[in-house]
């Protein structure tokens, strides 16, 4: 590991946070300008001499669990209902400390992850 390596991993790192910023703005500007344009939320074009800019519009539905499950309740539609068993981390968690349940009796349920992640800090 050299002091080259971390530092030009620090410059880049600072560099891609400028970008990205300068990116988000331009993005900004581009939606306003869509905006006035063809309105909110409605997709667009225009070309400037060689370049095409493009906006699109992603459209997605999704039921509100709440209160989509209390709707079917009323109108008598359970089956259209989904029912998943959870088991209840913190009732479990607590049962284990109480000694109601041994961690062996759960061997193979615990879901173990781990992310990594790189930090390059300037020592003064």
């Amino acid at each position: 590991m050299s002091e080259d390596l971390v530092i030009k991993y620090n410059t880049l790192s600072a560099k891609k946070k400028e970008l990205e910023k300068e990116l988000d703005e331009l993005k900004k500007v581009f939606h306003i300008y869509f905006d006035n344009l063809v309105g909110p939320n409605e997709k667009g074009e225009v070309t400037v001499n060689n370049y095409k800019l493009q906006r699109q519009i992603r459209r997605s539905e999704k039921f509100n669990d709440e209160k989509t499950v209390h709707r079917l309740t009323e109108l008598n539609m359970t089956d259209l209902i989904h029912h998943v068993p959870k088991p209840d981390e913190e009732k479990v968690k607590s049962a284990l400390t109480l000694g109601l349940i041994k961690e062996e009796d759960l061997e193979g349920c615990l879901i173990k992850s781990a992310s990594q992640a790189i930090v390059v800090k300037t020592l003064k």
